[in-house]
């Protein structure tokens, strides 16, 4: 593929991945990304539809997922590890997402913080911040 085909590709990918953070509010259900953005310390965790919110959130952390492998292979040309981040995403998908289920039902307004970082990997792209550069360094050294 063409080095310029490719940088197309990977901004339509990149302005995806916008697309996710700027429609959020009517793409996802979502209560929590008004509380976080509030006094959250001094209010209570509010009442929320469960099952809208953790399919949004999965909804989220999907679409994101998608785009950050998509840009992943474009960038590296590597269906091995492709393949590995795509592991890598639904590994951590799990991980994160009973951790979530875990803070909120059990212990959500004593971890108010960490409940908000849980949710803040769910939601946005941080493993492609973090893959890009592991991958690309690791490609380097072989």
């Amino acid at each position: 593929m063409k080095n310029n085909l490719k940088i197309v590709y990977v901004m339509i990918c990149i302005l995806g991945i916008i697309a996710v953070r700027v429609f959020e509010n009517q793409w996802f259900y979502d209560p929590l990304i008004h509380y976080f953005k509030n006094d959250f310390y001094n209010n209570p965790i509010p009442n929320m539809d469960q099952m809208a919110l953790y399919f949004g959130l999965t909804l989220r952390y999907f679409c994101n997922s998608l785009l950050s492998i998509i840009i992943l292979f474009l960038v590296f040309k590597d269906l091995n590890l492709t393949k590995f981040s795509a592991i890598l995403y639904l590994f951590f998908y799990i991980l994160l997402i009973i951790t979530f289920f875990t803070l909120l039902h059990f212990d959500a307004n004593n971890q108010k913080m960490f409940l908000f970082y849980v949710r803040r990997f769910l939601i946005q792209p941080i493993f492609l911040l973090l893959f890009l550069p592991a991958f690309y360094y690791q490609k380097k050294q072989k």
